[in-house]
């Protein structure tokens, strides 16, 4: 009996680990001893896609061929998936393949029906730069935490940058974009706004400075295309197509490649945003979406212990919410323990040895395997494109023994699509009039602008009064000093008569006879006769 049909052999005992009974994915053909046995077919149960997955391997051994190969037979079973499309060369899943002999030769050696196919698609891209519709996310639902990662801040200053979110959340200032978090920042650290947080530790002025530096440096990378309105609503990642296969979510980031924290990151917030929004569903018969998460070493260089706690608890939890996520890098070492602990299946490709810290990685990464048939140091080292090593979770849970494996082709078009067909792909689409255009409401930065402008008007118009009450008062004093020191004016002759004692006297008897005149006149007397 040969070893391809002894069930009691090493490779037949492997091949048991894969039979499994409900639907499944199929990833390529065993590999032993050398031989390809294209009928010990190596799979993934469609049920543990939600159970999170590592996609490792040296540059140049089929990770990203891989991503593809697993995405199309997601899209084809009915699951929506997310791929991050870092060098651009993986938009080309909308388009079928094109057969040549190295396709032909493959699908032969593994048993593989090779047909060319397209799976329906969408390209987004980081607040519009490059092809595809803007993905924007606000500051406010960013978070503190994130913030922090990509404007790489220390513990301390986190912490501030937790203030002063809190502070905007509680007076209602919402920071949509950068310029809303500056102004925020700034006018906490201003005569005005200093008394504000007082109470609750304060913002010095050095984190401040800190803060607006890093701000700033982050600005001149373009990061403010990526804040803003409309923020895009993650759920559009959870669509199906008419014909019932998922949407392959396509995020092109080589305009941004250059900038990898900046969308490492920014992938870590679209994963939140789904924790957040999703409910919970527990284990279904498939998953709601599958999240590719690229360059994922990236994501965890220089990470601060709250990021990379969130990033624990996320990937822990969002599972119970019919979420997959599979994580891309080169070795398992470059993911943190407590998250690698969470990640059940497992496609292991080549690794090359040239250095004593290769060796290293080398001897990490077999410890991280189940106990297996192989010599996995050598194994590892000699696998060729297109093959890996492999180890999943069975319909019942458990590990599945170890697996070398010659992969399937994918049945896409393995490269990028032409710019024009890209672009006509875009704008074809009913979200691209959703989000292409920007919206730039009023937030923090207009309300603290008016405030600021109705605080220096004000205090424009109060030194007004004052000076004119200043004027008016120094007016009032010269005119009473210029009436005491002016000369009296001589009086007229009628005044110097009147004013005589000679007419005084005069007025008196005169005023003294008529006076008894009248009084007799009056009463009635009789005038005195002589």
């Amino acid at each position: 009996m040969s070893e391809s049909t002894d069930p009691a052999s090493p490779a037949g005992r492997i091949a048991a680990g894969y039979a499994f009974t409900g639907p499944a994915l199929e990833l390529g053909a065993l590999l032993w001893d050398g031989t390809c046995l294209p009928d010990r077919q190596i799979r993934i149960p469609l049920p543990m896609l939600n159970r999170h997955g590592l996609v490792a391997g040296a540059t140049g051994t089929g990770k990203t061929k891989t991503l593809q190969l697993i995405a199309e037979q997601l899209s084809a079973a009915g699951v929506p998936v997310f791929l991050a499309d870092i060098k651009g060369d993986v938009s080309g899943i909308a388009a079928p393949g094109t057969p040549n002999e190295k396709v032909a030769e493959r699908a032969k050696e593994v048993a593989q029906p090779w047909e060319g196919a397209g799976f329906p698609s969408e390209f987004y891209s980081l607040g519009g730069i490059g092809p595809g519709i803007p993905l924007r996310a606000t500051v406010t639902s960013f978070g503190p935490v994130l913030m922090s990662k990509v404007l790489q801040l220390n513990q301390t200053q986190e912490q501030s940058l937790g203030l002063i979110f809190h502070y905007a959340d509680t007076k209602g200032l919402e920071l949509i974009d950068l310029k809303d978090l500056r102004a925020v920042v700034a006018f906490l650290v201003s005569d005005r706004g200093k008394a504000e947080l007082k109470g609750i530790g304060g913002l010095s002025t050095v984190t401040a400075g800190v803060i607006l530096r890093a701000l700033t440096a982050f600005e001149q990378q373009g990061a403010a295309e990526f804040f803003g309105e409309p923020e895009f609503d993650t759920g559009e990642f959870l669509r199906t197509a008419a014909d019932g296969r998922g949407v392959v979510s396509v995020l092109e980031l080589p305009a941004v490649q250059e900038k990898p924290q900046l969308f490492s990151t920014f992938l870590m917030w679209l994963l939140a945003d789904l924790y957040t929004d999703l409910p919970e569903v527990g284990d279904l018969e498939k998953p709601k979406l599958v999240f590719f998460f690229d360059e994922a070493h990236l994501l965890f260089n220089g990470a601060s212990k709250a990021f990379l706690e969130s990033i624990t608890q996320t990937v822990r939890l969002i599972r119970s919410k019919g979420v997959g996520v599979f994580f891309v890098t080169q070795t398992p070492k470059d993911v943190p323990s407590d998250v690698l602990a969470q990640l059940g299946n497992r496609v292991q490709h080549a690794l090359r040895a040239f250095t004593p810290d290769d060796a290293k990685a080398l001897k990490a990464t077999v410890k991280t395997f189940p106990n297996s048939a192989y010599d996995l140091e050598e194994l590892l080292t000699g696998l060729g494109t297109g093959e890996a090593v492999i180890t999943v979770l069975s319909e019942k849970g458990a590990p599945t023994p170890v697996a070398a494996t010659r992969l399937r082709a994918p049945q896409s078009l393995m490269g990028p699509m032409g710019p024009a067909a890209l672009d006509a792909a875009v704008k074809s689409s009913l979200l691209y009039s959703r989000y292409a255009q920007a919206v730039d409401r009023e937030s923090a930065y207009e309300k603290i602008s008016a405030e600021q402008a109705a605080a220096e008007a004000e205090a424009e118009a109060a030194a007004a009064r004052a000076a004119a009450e200043k004027q008016a008062g120094e007016r009032a004093k010269e005119t009473a000093k210029a009436e005491r020191g002016a000369p009296k004016p001589e009086p007229s002759l009628a005044q110097q008569v009147v004013g005589s004692g000679l007419f005084r006297s005069l007025a008196r008897s005169v005023g003294t006879q008529l006076g008894r005149e009248i009084s007799r006149s009056v009463f009635g007397t009789a005038k005195r006769r002589r």
